[in-house]
Protein backbone atom coordinates (compact mmCIF):
# COMPACT_ATOMS: atom_id res chain seq x y z
CA UNK A 1 0.00 0.00 0.00
CA UNK A 2 1.34 3.56 -0.74
CA UNK A 3 2.23 6.19 1.38
CA UNK A 4 -0.64 8.38 -0.28
CA UNK A 5 -3.47 5.86 0.24
CA UNK A 6 -2.53 4.73 3.98
CA UNK A 7 -2.84 8.96 4.12
CA UNK A 8 -6.34 9.15 2.39
CA UNK A 9 -7.91 6.31 4.28
CA UNK A 10 -6.70 8.12 7.59
CA UNK A 11 -8.34 10.81 6.43
CA UNK A 12 -11.68 9.02 5.70
CA UNK A 13 -11.43 8.17 9.69
CA UNK A 14 -10.51 11.85 10.96
CA UNK A 15 -13.85 12.57 12.36
CA UNK A 16 -15.64 15.88 13.26
CA UNK A 17 -18.73 17.31 15.54
CA UNK A 18 -18.68 21.14 14.17
CA UNK A 19 -18.68 22.80 10.88
CA UNK A 20 -15.60 25.18 11.81
CA UNK A 21 -13.82 22.41 13.38
CA UNK A 22 -14.67 20.68 10.10
CA UNK A 23 -12.86 23.34 7.73
CA UNK A 24 -10.44 23.72 9.79
CA UNK A 25 -9.31 19.66 9.68
CA UNK A 26 -10.25 19.96 6.03
CA UNK A 27 -7.54 23.06 5.41
CA UNK A 28 -4.87 20.39 7.32
CA UNK A 29 -5.70 17.85 5.40
CA UNK A 30 -4.53 19.62 1.99
CA UNK A 31 -1.40 20.29 3.45
CA UNK A 32 1.60 18.69 2.02
CA UNK A 33 4.09 17.90 5.11
CA UNK A 34 6.20 16.02 3.85
CA UNK A 35 7.77 17.69 0.89
CA UNK A 36 10.79 19.76 2.17
CA UNK A 37 12.57 22.76 0.68
CA UNK A 38 15.52 20.77 0.98
CA UNK A 39 14.52 18.24 -1.52
CA UNK A 40 12.65 20.16 -3.96
CA UNK A 41 15.74 22.55 -4.13
CA UNK A 42 18.26 19.65 -4.62
CA UNK A 43 15.31 18.40 -7.88
CA UNK A 44 15.82 21.99 -8.83
CA UNK A 45 19.75 21.87 -9.04
CA UNK A 46 19.91 18.50 -10.82
CA UNK A 47 17.27 19.61 -13.09
CA UNK A 48 19.30 22.54 -13.99
CA UNK A 49 22.86 20.87 -14.28
CA UNK A 50 21.12 18.33 -16.25
CA UNK A 51 20.00 21.12 -18.60
CA UNK A 52 22.71 23.14 -18.26
CA UNK A 53 24.87 20.24 -19.91
CA UNK A 54 23.58 21.38 -23.60
CA UNK A 55 22.56 24.36 -22.79
CA UNK A 56 23.42 27.70 -21.86
CA UNK A 57 21.20 28.64 -18.45
CA UNK A 58 21.13 32.16 -17.32
CA UNK A 59 18.91 31.52 -14.01
CA UNK A 60 16.45 29.18 -12.98
CA UNK A 61 13.30 28.94 -9.58
CA UNK A 62 11.30 27.19 -8.81
CA UNK A 63 7.47 28.88 -9.59
CA UNK A 64 3.90 27.57 -9.80
CA UNK A 65 1.60 26.17 -7.09
CA UNK A 66 4.80 25.04 -4.95
CA UNK A 67 5.83 29.02 -4.81
CA UNK A 68 2.21 30.45 -4.39
CA UNK A 69 1.91 27.83 -1.22
CA UNK A 70 -1.72 26.37 -3.19
CA UNK A 71 -0.17 22.66 -3.73
CA UNK A 72 -2.35 20.47 -2.22
CA UNK A 73 -2.10 16.86 -1.06
CA UNK A 74 -1.64 14.29 -1.60
CA UNK A 75 2.26 14.50 -2.70
CA UNK A 76 2.21 12.01 -5.68
CA UNK A 77 -0.34 14.48 -7.57
CA UNK A 78 1.87 17.43 -7.15
CA UNK A 79 3.45 19.30 -9.80
CA UNK A 80 6.52 21.55 -9.07
CA UNK A 81 7.58 23.66 -11.60
CA UNK A 82 11.30 24.56 -12.42
CA UNK A 83 11.50 27.71 -14.81
CA UNK A 84 14.87 27.44 -16.36
CA UNK A 85 15.90 30.83 -18.05
CA UNK A 86 17.64 30.20 -21.38
CA UNK A 87 20.35 32.07 -23.52
CA UNK A 88 18.30 34.44 -26.53
CA UNK A 89 20.18 31.95 -28.86
CA UNK A 90 17.91 29.19 -28.28
CA UNK A 91 14.95 31.41 -29.30
CA UNK A 92 12.91 31.51 -32.54
CA UNK A 93 9.98 32.08 -33.65
CA UNK A 94 8.78 28.98 -34.42
CA UNK A 95 10.48 26.43 -32.74
CA UNK A 96 8.40 26.02 -29.58
CA UNK A 97 8.13 21.98 -30.11
CA UNK A 98 11.83 21.62 -31.23
CA UNK A 99 12.95 23.45 -28.21
CA UNK A 100 10.73 21.01 -25.52
CA UNK A 101 11.96 18.12 -27.75
CA UNK A 102 15.66 18.75 -26.64
CA UNK A 103 14.90 20.10 -23.22
CA UNK A 104 13.43 16.70 -23.21
CA UNK A 105 16.22 14.98 -24.79
CA UNK A 106 18.66 16.27 -22.36
CA UNK A 107 16.61 15.77 -19.42
CA UNK A 108 16.94 11.87 -20.82
CA UNK A 109 20.64 11.98 -20.59
CA UNK A 110 20.40 12.45 -16.56
CA UNK A 111 17.56 10.31 -15.63
CA UNK A 112 18.28 7.18 -17.71
CA UNK A 113 16.12 5.18 -15.21
CA UNK A 114 12.66 7.67 -15.26
CA UNK A 115 10.86 6.28 -18.06
CA UNK A 116 8.01 9.12 -18.43
CA UNK A 117 10.20 12.39 -19.74
CA UNK A 118 7.81 13.62 -22.19
CA UNK A 119 6.84 17.38 -23.42
CA UNK A 120 3.25 18.64 -22.45
CA UNK A 121 2.05 21.94 -23.93
CA UNK A 122 4.37 24.28 -22.22
CA UNK A 123 6.98 22.10 -19.91
CA UNK A 124 8.86 19.33 -19.95
CA UNK A 125 7.51 16.73 -17.76
CA UNK A 126 9.20 14.40 -15.49
CA UNK A 127 7.21 11.50 -13.74
CA UNK A 128 9.11 10.38 -10.44
CA UNK A 129 8.05 8.31 -7.92
CA UNK A 130 7.54 11.31 -5.27
CA UNK A 131 6.13 13.41 -7.47
CA UNK A 132 6.52 15.48 -10.79
CA UNK A 133 8.53 17.97 -11.86
CA UNK A 134 7.47 20.24 -14.86
CA UNK A 135 10.63 21.87 -16.41
CA UNK A 136 9.46 24.68 -18.28
CA UNK A 137 12.01 26.66 -20.52
CA UNK A 138 12.02 30.62 -20.96
CA UNK A 139 13.28 33.69 -21.95
CA UNK A 140 13.26 37.02 -20.66
CA UNK A 141 11.17 39.17 -22.07
CA UNK A 142 12.20 42.85 -23.13
CA UNK A 143 9.94 45.46 -20.67
CA UNK A 144 9.63 42.69 -17.98
CA UNK A 145 8.34 39.00 -17.45
CA UNK A 146 9.32 36.04 -19.39
CA UNK A 147 8.21 34.52 -22.59
CA UNK A 148 7.68 30.63 -22.41
CA UNK A 149 6.50 28.03 -24.91
CA UNK A 150 2.97 26.48 -26.41
CA UNK A 151 3.85 24.02 -28.20
CA UNK A 152 0.11 23.45 -28.95
CA UNK A 153 -0.48 26.42 -29.84
CA UNK A 154 2.71 27.05 -31.71
CA UNK A 155 3.02 30.64 -29.97
CA UNK A 156 5.50 32.36 -26.94
CA UNK A 157 3.40 33.08 -24.06
CA UNK A 158 4.38 36.09 -22.06
CA UNK A 159 4.07 35.13 -18.34
CA UNK A 160 5.64 36.63 -15.08
CA UNK A 161 5.64 33.88 -12.29
CA UNK A 162 7.65 35.77 -9.87
CA UNK A 163 4.97 38.40 -9.98
CA UNK A 164 2.25 36.16 -9.95
CA UNK A 165 3.30 35.05 -6.18
CA UNK A 166 3.93 38.48 -5.08
CA UNK A 167 0.27 39.38 -6.46
CA UNK A 168 -1.26 35.70 -4.75
CA UNK A 169 1.02 36.99 -1.13
CA UNK A 170 -0.37 40.15 -1.55
CA UNK A 171 -3.98 39.28 -1.94
CA UNK A 172 -3.63 36.38 0.87
CA UNK A 173 -2.84 39.26 3.19
CA UNK A 174 -6.07 41.40 2.34
CA UNK A 175 -7.97 38.28 3.14
CA UNK A 176 -6.34 37.65 6.39
CA UNK A 177 -4.67 34.84 5.32
CA UNK A 178 -7.96 32.80 4.16
CA UNK A 179 -7.19 33.03 0.60
CA UNK A 180 -4.31 30.59 -0.06
CA UNK A 181 -6.50 28.15 2.05
CA UNK A 182 -10.10 28.28 0.26
CA UNK A 183 -7.77 28.40 -3.29
CA UNK A 184 -6.96 24.92 -1.76
CA UNK A 185 -10.06 23.63 -1.13
CA UNK A 186 -11.41 25.09 -4.56
CA UNK A 187 -8.32 22.71 -6.16
CA UNK A 188 -9.48 19.44 -4.20
CA UNK A 189 -13.04 20.25 -5.16
CA UNK A 190 -11.58 20.49 -8.54
CA UNK A 191 -9.86 17.00 -8.71
CA UNK A 192 -12.74 15.63 -7.48
CA UNK A 193 -14.21 16.36 -10.65
CA UNK A 194 -11.31 15.02 -12.87
CA UNK A 195 -9.85 18.13 -12.93
CA UNK A 196 -12.17 20.27 -15.03
CA UNK A 197 -9.87 23.30 -14.53
CA UNK A 198 -5.86 23.64 -15.32
CA UNK A 199 -4.75 24.82 -12.19
CA UNK A 200 -4.14 28.24 -12.81
CA UNK A 201 -7.02 29.38 -14.55
CA UNK A 202 -8.42 27.68 -11.40
CA UNK A 203 -6.69 30.16 -9.33
CA UNK A 204 -7.07 33.29 -10.94
CA UNK A 205 -10.69 33.08 -11.05
CA UNK A 206 -11.22 32.01 -7.52
CA UNK A 207 -8.70 35.45 -6.89
CA UNK A 208 -10.92 37.17 -9.48
CA UNK A 209 -14.45 36.35 -7.80
CA UNK A 210 -13.20 37.43 -4.48
CA UNK A 211 -11.62 40.71 -5.17
CA UNK A 212 -14.08 43.23 -3.64
CA UNK A 213 -15.33 40.89 -0.74
CA UNK A 214 -13.57 39.68 2.10
CA UNK A 215 -13.87 36.21 3.43
CA UNK A 216 -15.72 36.10 6.34
CA UNK A 217 -15.31 31.88 6.90
CA UNK A 218 -14.61 29.12 4.60
CA UNK A 219 -18.18 27.72 4.03
CA UNK A 220 -19.66 31.03 2.98
CA UNK A 221 -16.07 32.07 0.87
CA UNK A 222 -16.45 28.44 -0.78
CA UNK A 223 -20.41 29.31 -2.05
CA UNK A 224 -19.75 32.75 -2.63
CA UNK A 225 -16.91 30.97 -5.59
CA UNK A 226 -19.22 28.37 -6.68
CA UNK A 227 -21.69 30.92 -7.40
CA UNK A 228 -19.52 34.17 -8.90
CA UNK A 229 -16.94 31.60 -10.92
CA UNK A 230 -20.16 30.44 -12.94
CA UNK A 231 -20.17 33.27 -14.86
CA UNK A 232 -16.50 34.08 -15.76
CA UNK A 233 -16.25 30.86 -16.94
CA UNK A 234 -16.20 32.10 -20.48
CA UNK A 235 -15.60 35.56 -20.24
CA UNK A 236 -12.12 36.79 -20.62
CA UNK A 237 -10.04 37.13 -17.22
CA UNK A 238 -6.66 38.75 -17.74
CA UNK A 239 -3.35 37.09 -16.55
CA UNK A 240 -3.03 39.11 -12.76
CA UNK A 241 0.77 40.26 -14.15
CA UNK A 242 -0.69 41.90 -16.88
CA UNK A 243 0.64 39.79 -19.86
CA UNK A 244 -2.16 38.42 -20.87
CA UNK A 245 -5.53 39.49 -21.69
CA UNK A 246 -7.02 35.47 -21.15
CA UNK A 247 -5.91 33.34 -19.26
CA UNK A 248 -8.18 30.43 -20.69
CA UNK A 249 -7.66 31.19 -24.46
CA UNK A 250 -7.53 27.45 -24.48
CA UNK A 251 -10.69 27.06 -23.40
CA UNK A 252 -13.02 25.27 -25.81
CA UNK A 253 -16.81 26.18 -25.13
CA UNK A 254 -17.78 22.49 -24.33
CA UNK A 255 -15.44 22.28 -21.47
CA UNK A 256 -17.05 25.55 -20.36
CA UNK A 257 -20.37 24.08 -20.20
CA UNK A 258 -18.70 21.11 -18.00
CA UNK A 259 -17.70 23.51 -15.83
CA UNK A 260 -20.72 26.20 -15.40
CA UNK A 261 -22.42 23.04 -14.92
CA UNK A 262 -20.01 21.06 -11.70
CA UNK A 263 -19.70 24.45 -10.15
CA UNK A 264 -23.92 25.12 -10.35
CA UNK A 265 -23.85 21.89 -9.05
CA UNK A 266 -21.55 22.18 -5.85
CA UNK A 267 -23.10 26.17 -5.54
CA UNK A 268 -26.69 24.38 -4.70
CA UNK A 269 -25.18 21.90 -2.69
CA UNK A 270 -23.31 24.68 -0.33
CA UNK A 271 -26.66 26.60 -0.21
CA UNK A 272 -28.03 23.15 1.43
CA UNK A 273 -25.41 22.83 3.56
CA UNK A 274 -25.36 26.33 5.03
CA UNK A 275 -29.52 26.23 5.40
CA UNK A 276 -28.61 22.25 7.51
CA UNK A 277 -26.20 24.32 9.35
CA UNK A 278 -28.30 27.39 10.08
CA UNK A 279 -31.28 24.73 11.34
CA UNK A 280 -29.09 23.07 13.94
CA UNK A 281 -28.24 19.73 11.40
CA UNK A 282 -24.90 20.07 11.31
CA UNK A 283 -24.10 16.34 10.28
CA UNK A 284 -26.24 17.06 7.03
CA UNK A 285 -24.60 20.14 6.47
CA UNK A 286 -21.17 18.21 6.72
CA UNK A 287 -21.91 14.97 4.57
CA UNK A 288 -23.22 18.07 1.94
CA UNK A 289 -19.72 19.16 2.35
CA UNK A 290 -18.02 16.36 2.05
CA UNK A 291 -20.35 15.25 -0.99
CA UNK A 292 -18.92 18.54 -2.53
CA UNK A 293 -15.34 18.03 -1.52
CA UNK A 294 -14.39 14.28 -1.59
CA UNK A 295 -12.61 12.33 1.27
CA UNK A 296 -10.38 14.71 2.04
CA UNK A 297 -12.86 16.86 3.96
CA UNK A 298 -13.35 15.26 6.94
CA UNK A 299 -16.72 13.04 8.37
CA UNK A 300 -18.84 13.71 11.05
CA UNK A 301 -18.78 11.72 14.50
Amino acid sequence: MGADTRASRNLRRTMVTSISDAFRQFRTNLEITSLQESTTSTRQQNVRDAVAEDFEVLESFLTGSYRRNTMIAPLTTADIDVFIVLDPKYYADRNQHALLSSVMETLKKRYTKTPQIKPDGQAVTITFTDFKADVVPGFYRNGGGFFIPDANLRRWIPTDPKMHVELWSQSNKAHGGSLVPLIKMMKCWNRAEGDLFRSFHLEVLVRHVLKDVTIADYPSGARWVFDKMRDKVWKKVSDPAGYSDDVASHLAKSDADRMIAALDQAYRRALTAENYANQGYVKLAINEWRSIFGDYFPAYG
